[in-house]
């Protein structure tokens, strides 16, 4: 991938995108994690403003000094680079204590967790209406069209999706050329929302770059079962598992549609 001609090629999208909505500049979550660091930069590399936020929810101590650390890098290379902090722990919390808790251990801690995903969303959107902003999604390829590795309506709630054309290991390439902190780019991915140490490949039981493989292999049609190994046939199996249940969060909300005679 020529990563300098790509990184061109989104700044350019970005910038064009802001003018023609008659929007002032971009607002992102950032998380410490490898997505939302390149996203950023490449918003400021349109020469826009970029309100970089910080949403912790009982967070890891280091995935938040990643975040501030990446925050500081990027304003000292770009001069309209500005960040807030909303901690929603709080928040969170009542809104925990408000909502019932009958269900499995398990069914709930996934709830708790997407619902943290949706305070923030809501936090972004409250930013960019202050400001005139255009919330930027820091999804990637495999995430977004592959397992569907995303909240529906939280950190999928975006107004544009800078690197959904990417996979994992293309984010990388880009963190690599735009000089992103290596801290960053030697994290292991995770989305933060249980408030543990669990990584994306934890959850997922697969890395991204066996997903990448799955998600390449099912788009060539061209799949034979008995020349994959048992790893291979089991990150498929993820793979495929993932994907037909997360269909509904790829596709657009399905609407009624009234027949005419009933008019």
């Amino acid at each position: 991938m020529d990563t300098a001609r790509v990184i061109d090629h989104i700044t350019h999208w970005l910038k064009a995108y802001c003018l023609e909505n008659r929007q002032k500049g971009f607002v992102i979550g950032i998380s410490g994690g490898i997505d939302s660091a390149v996203t950023s930069a490449l918003c400021a590399q349109t020469g826009s403003p970029v309100l970089c936020v910080e949403m912790p929810i009982h967070q890891a101590a280091t995935q938040v000094t990643r975040g501030q650390e990446h925050i500081a890098w990027l304003k000292e290379h770009y001069p309209l680079v500005g960040n807030t902090v909303v901690d929603l722990t709080t928040t969170f919390e009542t809104m925990v204590a408000a909502l019932p808790t009958d269900a499995n251990a398990e069914v709930i801690e996934l709830a708790r967790a997407n619902t943290r995903a949706r305070l923030r969303m809501a936090t972004l959107y409250y930013m960019a209406g202050l400001h005139g902003y255009l919330v930027a999604g820091t999804g990637n390829k495999v995430e977004d069209f592959g397992v569907g590795f995303f909240t529906k309506y939280g950190d999928g709630g975006v107004d544009l999706s800078p690197v959904a054309d990417l996979t994992k290991t293309e984010v990388y390439e880009l963190a690599k050329e735009l000089g992103n902190l290596q801290s960053i780019q030697d994290a292991a991915p995770t989305d933060g929302l249980f408030g543990d140490s669990r990584t994306d490949a934890d959850q997922i039981g697969a890395t991204y770059p066996e997903l990448e493989w799955a998600m390449e292999l099912r788009a060539s049609g061209r799949v034979d079962l008995n020349a994959l190994d048992q790893r291979q046939l089991a990150v498929l199996a993820i793979y495929d598992q993932r994907h037909n249940a997360n269909k509904h969060k790829m596709a657009p909300i399905p609407v009624c549609v009234i027949p005419a005679e009933f008019r």
